[in-house]
C-alpha cells in the first residue's frame, strides 16, 4: 500500500508542478488578481497552444493519476482478496 501511495504522490506533485509553471506563464494576468486561473491568451502562437494543451493534460493527469493509485488500485486489490477468500 505504501508503494501505491508513493506513486500517486509522485504523479500528483510532478504533474502539479508542471501545471503550476505553465499556468503561471500563461494564465496569470497580474499579481493583484486571480493568479493561475485567469483566462488563457486569446491568440497564442503554436508553442503557446501546445503549452496550454499540455497544461490541461497535466492537470487531469495529476488528478486522475493520484486517484488511480490511491483509490482504484487498492479497491481492485481488496476486491481480488475478497474474491479469492470467498472461493476457498
Amino acid at each position: 500500500m505504501a508503494d501505491e501511495f508513493a506513486k500517486g504522490f509522485g504523479i500528483l506533485t510532478t504533474a502539479g508542478l508542471g501545471w503550476m509553471v505553465l499556468a503561471g506563464w500563461f494564465t496569470t494576468a497580474s499579481f493583484e488578481e486571480g493568479q493561475l486561473l485567469a483566462p488563457p491568451p486569446e491568440n497564442p502562437d503554436m508553442y503557446g497552444q501546445i503549452a496550454l494543451l499540455l497544461k490541461d493534460a497535466l492537470f487531469w493527469f495529476a488528478i486522475l493519476g493520484a486517484l488511480t493509485f490511491w483509490v482504484v488500485i487498492p479497491a481492485i486489490d481488496q476486491a481480488r482478496e475478497a474474491l479469492s477468500e470467498r472461493g476457498n
